[in-house]
């Protein structure tokens, strides 16, 4: 039997990125037809605005032109993530910060780390790569020749959630033949088989479809309340449990960032996120450490707006993710798939990788499907145990002392066998690509590297000749060198944009 017909339980990024991922895979199977069914009455989260640039591949893939991402999304671009305050300040680091850029930590392919190590009292991690000092320049990782999706370092993108779910969504109905139903679904039915027979909507309508996926948020509809598929509860691990989310707009002469900001606090962390026209701002924290009244107050001296000022929206963390996020006829995606707090824009990373793997192993002939489903569970479910993993270690490795919180996530906190099996290797030698040996851990030896060093993990030094630590010496030198030249051939963030904006505006009305 043929699968004919797909309805996607939910809109947004999850659902819109799901429906277009799935209608390119399936292009050639002219029968099948994808109906995005969306509720009038529930609102998305909206707060998951940043990326990674894995997401450029998908955008491309689905035919969607950078210039209009650019112009129609509030788009600003991100080099990577400055984080503030995660260790505490020391001579060596009086400033308290290290990026994690998308960048190569192999300057001129070359492996260096054998010489900060060597150096780390004198020496910042960052030094391997050009973007931090682009990113402190506040410099566009595009010039204005710069090919779309192409430019001078790497970078993803910031963006408002809301306009980036309705750009896929015109995007999936007028290039890929998506349908879209507007109706509020409140229950499902199983046939004798365990499988979804049919939706319910709130009108008591009966919408009979042959697979589901449900991205219908933290409420996982389908996949939770009627498959009851079980959750894997990893707060034990990641001890964060709630954000205050605000927008802020911000003055037109004002520099943009191109990067996020991640500043630590007494029991969390604070994410700061610019857009062309506001800042999204979003306060991370644990109730067991601090309670909403503390939270608020220090959202507001961070903001320094009073807290009559502003309205932040509450939003409840679960930590965790499905037991199966294949079952039967059903696939779960999303926050109905799995969450983890946004330190390294993992929602929309790993949703945006589901769904690719998802469409790319589903097959339309029914037969075939529990094969696909069992291979898709298992790399699902190991992609979601490292990515906690790497969020977990940026608590687990930092030197601060000064809360109860982070003496818990320090001390108390449980971690994988493979998290502590890592890091003890890593006290030992420093993290190599075959200590990941698998294509589906998403952040890898790139990621771990910039992350442990910028928090200055104690790894043990090794000997170098006095030939590799000169050539060493001159792949920092060079990037130095290409950091100056860039940046005084690379535009202001805002300064490119606000060009940019203006050619698209006349570009238009030609």
């Amino acid at each position: 039997m043929r699968v004919k017909s797909i309805a996607i339980i939910g809109g947004g990024t999850a659902g819109w990125l799901t429906a277009n991922h799935l209608a390119v895979e399936l292009r050639a199977e002219t029968d099948v037809t994808i109906t995005v069914i969306e509720s009038p009455e529930i609102g998305i989260i909206g707060v998951g605005e940043g990326t990674v640039p894995h997401i450029r591949k998908s955008l491309m893939k689905f035919g969607i032109p950078e210039a209009e991402l650019l112009a129609t999304c509030d788009t600003t671009f991100k080099k990577g993530i400055k984080f503030v305050d995660w260790m505490t300040p020391s001579a060596s680091n009086p400033g308290n910060s290290y990026y994690h850029p998308f960048s190569s930590p192999y300057p001129g392919g070359t492996d260096v780390t054998a010489l900060y190590l060597k150096n780390s009292g004198s020496m910042h991690f960052s030094d391997v790569a050009e973007t931090p000092v682009l990113a402190d320049a506040m410099k566009s990782p595009k010039k204005v020749s710069s090919a779309q999706y192409e430019g001078v370092v790497n970078y993803a993108y910031h963006f408002n959630a809301v306009k980036f779910g309705q750009l896929l969504a015109t995007n999936a109905k007028e290039k890929l033949r998506v349908k879209h139903k507007s109706a509020t679904i409140v229950d499902a039915k199983l046939n004798d088989r365990g499988e979804v027979a049919y939706l319910i909507t709130r009108e008591g309508e009966q919408l009979h479809y042959d697979f589901y996926v449900d991205c219908s948020g933290f409420h996982s509809l389908i996949m939770g309340k009627v498959l009851n598929i079980p959750f894997i509860d990893k707060s034990a691990q990641i001890l964060t449990d709630t954000a205050l989310a605000v927008q802020i707009p911000t003055a037109a002469e004002t520099e943009i960032p191109p990067y996020t900001l991640a500043k630590a606090h007494t029991a969390g962390w604070m994410w700061d996120i610019p857009l062309t026209n506001r800042r999204g701002v979003g306060f991370v924290y644990s109730s067991a450490h601090m309670t909403e009244d503390v939270a608020i107050q220090n959202l507001s001296k961070y903001l320094q707006l009073d807290t009559d000022k502003f309205s932040p929206r509450k939003i409840p963390m679960r930590m965790g993710y499905r037991e199966k996020f294949w079952c039967k006829n059903v696939v779960a995606l999303g926050l109905a798939q799995g969450f983890v707090e946004p330190l390294e824009a993992t929602s929309i990373f790993v949703t945006d990788f589901s769904a690719e793997l998802f469409a790319r192993n589903f097959s339309v002939e029914k037969e075939t499907m529990s094969v696909a489903a069992d291979y898709c569970n298992k790399v699902v479910s190991y992609t979601w145990e490292r990515v906690m993993d790497f969020v977990q270690m940026h608590y687990c490795i930092s030197d601060r002392q000064d809360s109860d919180f982070w003496r818990a996530n320090t001390n108390e906190a449980k971690r994988s066998d493979i998290l502590s099996e890592r890091l003890a290797m890593w006290k030992i030698n420093p993290p190599k690509k075959s200590d990941f040996f698998s294509r589906f851990d998403l952040f890898d030896v790139d990621n771990f590297l910039f992350v442990l060093y910028g928090m200055k993990y104690q790894t043990r030094p090794r000997n170098m000749t006095n030939y590799e630590e000169d050539y060493f010496k001159r792949e920092i030198e060079n990037i130095k060198i290409s950091s100056r030249k860039l940046s005084g051939e690379l535009l202001g963030h805002r300064e490119w944009l606000e060009k940019f904006l203006a050619a698209y505006a006349q570009s238009l009305r030609n």
